[in-house]
């Protein structure tokens, strides 16, 4: 009789554990898998406007606030580094420097085409119009992640235009950099010193050469991909933004929500998370672990 109960006791216990034996081996399967070397830096978040004119235009400027609510709700450092504002409350492109424990690993399935569906304040027949933003990831490079030679850069300083305050445009403070080679051209006015503009500029140009260079590298070892979520392209259309009916929609995990407006105030880590469970996931299914 008590061998029978020691027995069922221990069946009792083996079925209690056998959740905390699949995370544990779950966890040490993810421990075997190759890191991205990324993961720990900080990023550079770029939002830019893409079809659909004003509303485009807008529409870039709520999703920077709405990473902006995140990153501040997570604890990091969001420091704008540039702007390009339109004049009617939206934006060309805005930039910003995220600084923080393990942002890139959270934040790098963000980068993609963003559409928006909704009715624009300008609409007066109530019809719902589409337009896109495109945001991009970028890992923050170190000086000595990227060479860049003096002698490959065209350094152009001017007034500053624009919305910038006062005082912003009665020096040269404004710097556009335009490296030869690559042709990337960086504008930086925000700051009223040329000084704190050129290094910024140089912030954001040094990142913008180390993806040119990550690119093509995964181009060329296309087989060799590092993350599983979508393709990785970032003309890829990632998510829907549906006003009207209050939904976001992530086409690749297939994950959609109906709190849009808490969404909107930055109310994004089920998302956040969810891409980072889907990525892991399937990189176990590549590294043929089991993931029943």
């Amino acid at each position: 009789e008590n061998d029978h109960e020691i027995v069922t006791m221990a069946r009792d216990e083996l079925k209690r554990l056998e959740p905390e034996l699949v995370e544990s081996t779950k966890n040490l399967q993810l421990l075997l898998l190759p890191r991205d070397p990324n993961d720990d830096k900080n990023i550079l978040l770029e939002v830019r406007a893409g079809a659909g004119g004003d509303e485009a235009a807008l529409f870039v400027g709520e999703v920077f606030r709405m990473y902006q609510r995140f990153c501040e709700k997570q604890g990091w450092r969001f420091e704008l580094m540039s702007a390009n504002a339109t004049g009617i409350g939206g934006f060309k492109e805005i930039v910003a420097m995220v600084s923080g424990n393990s942002v890139y690993s959270k934040l790098k399935f963000e980068g993609g085409v963003h559409r928006v569906q909704r009715v624009p304040a300008t609409e007066t027949q109530g019809r719902i119009h589409t337009s896109t933003v495109t945001v991009a990831i970028l890992p923050e490079a170190e000086e000595v992640d990227v060479k860049i030679n003096a002698t490959d850069l065209r350094i152009d300083v001017y007034r500053s235009g624009g919305s910038g305050g006062q005082g912003v445009n009665t020096t040269d403070s404004a710097v556009r950099i335009t490296h030869n080679p690559s042709g990337l051209v960086v504008v930086c006015q925000d700051e009223r010193s040329q000084l704190k503009n050129k290094d910024k500029a140089m912030k954001i140009l040094r990142s913008r050469l180390y993806d040119l260079e990550a690119e093509k590298s995964a181009k060329a070892h296309s087989d060799q991909r590092k993350d599983m979520v979508g393709t990785g392209d970032r003309s890829e259309r990632i998510r829907t933004y549906n006003f009207p009916q209050e939904r976001i929609t992530d086409h690749r995990i297939g994950m959609t929500l109906h709190q849009l407006s808490d969404f909107m105030e930055g109310k994004i880590d089920e998302m956040v998370n969810g891409l980072i469970a889907y990525n892991q996931l399937e990189k176990l299914k590549a590294e043929g672990y089991a993931t029943s």
